[in-house]
């Protein structure tokens, strides 16, 4: 007697029908208890990308680099964050001048009060968010008859920012003035266009101390503290606000950059860093 055999179905359909079974009931990858997650993927990469671009003080260059602005992209994976770091005062003349920047962060609070003045920041946009401290440095290993701010002049050369532009040069000469030793100072003053390159001038020795905030010595290994400026010399505290710009390409970008940074992670690295919030 001839057998007839009955047609095998393809395997693969048997294969479909049960991973269908499975995304159905959610054991599946894909499956009812990821959607919220691939839902959350899918508006990110529904995102028109947007890049800003951040003008920041010298000194913050490196907890933005390093984490700030890494872990903004990892919330906000359409927004690209640029940073232009310098002194405050000369990013207050490049703004002035018409850098097309979204947002502004200072190490002091009067180049950030001029460009509200001059309308180019809303005044209701600005948080004074962090505080910092200027330190006395020299480069590590060596000595120097040197033990505060007050004997400076004991030095060979000295070195700090430019009191024209930045707010570290201008808080030096307040306190130097206070002291009443400005005028000798000068005489051996080296001043650099910001505090990025102050600390590199004391740290490869070409200077014999120098003037810089506590965030920039404490990711320096090549240079070491003296001594802190003591309370009493400045008028106010180092405060650094930030503001968004009154013509900022990516104004709600721009907010949720600033928000992030006054989030409680955004001000742990900068705690991180060194920084103080400012209560």
């Amino acid at each position: 007697m001839k057998m007839i055999s009955t047609p095998r179905k393809p395997a693969f359909a048997l294969t479909v029908l049960i991973l269908f079974g499975l995304g159905q009931s959610g054991l599946f990858a894909g499956g009812t208890k990821d959607r919220g997650a691939a839902g959350a993927s899918a508006s990110a990469v529904d995102k028109a990308p947007v890049t800003i671009l951040v003008a920041a003080a010298a000194s913050l260059e490196y907890s933005y680099v390093q984490e700030l602005i890494p872990r903004f992209r990892q919330k906000y994976p359409w927004i690209t964050v640029e940073g232009v770091y310098d002194s405050s005062g000369r990013l207050q003349t490049q703004i002035e001048q018409g850098l097309e920047a979204d947002v502004f962060m200072s190490a002091a609070t009067r180049q950030m009060d001029n460009l509200v003045t001059g309308n180019f920041i809303p005044a209701d946009s600005v948080k004074p968010l962090l505080q910092n401290k200027l330190v006395l440095i020299k480069p590590k290993g060596t000595t120097t008859a040197v033990t505060g701010f007050q004997n400076i002049t004991e030095a060979k050369t000295i070195a700090f920012g430019d009191p024209k532009t930045t707010p570290a040069g201008q808080y030096a000469q307040e306190a130097f003035t206070k002291l009443g030793n400005w005028d000798a100072v000068q005489k051996k003053l080296s001043m650099g266009n910001n505090v990025t390159e102050v600390l590199n001038w004391v740290a490869q020795g070409s200077a014999e101390v120098g003037i810089v905030y506590a965030t920039d010595a404490a990711i320096n290994k090549d240079v070491e503290v003296i001594t802190e400026l003591p309370e009493g010399l400045l008028s106010t505290k180092v405060i650094y606000p930030i503001g968004r710009l009154a013509a900022a390409p990516h104004p709600e970008e721009a907010q949720l950059f600033i928000d992030f940074l006054a989030s409680d992670a955004g001000l742990t690295v900068f705690k991180n860093y060194g920084f103080a919030a400012n209560n």
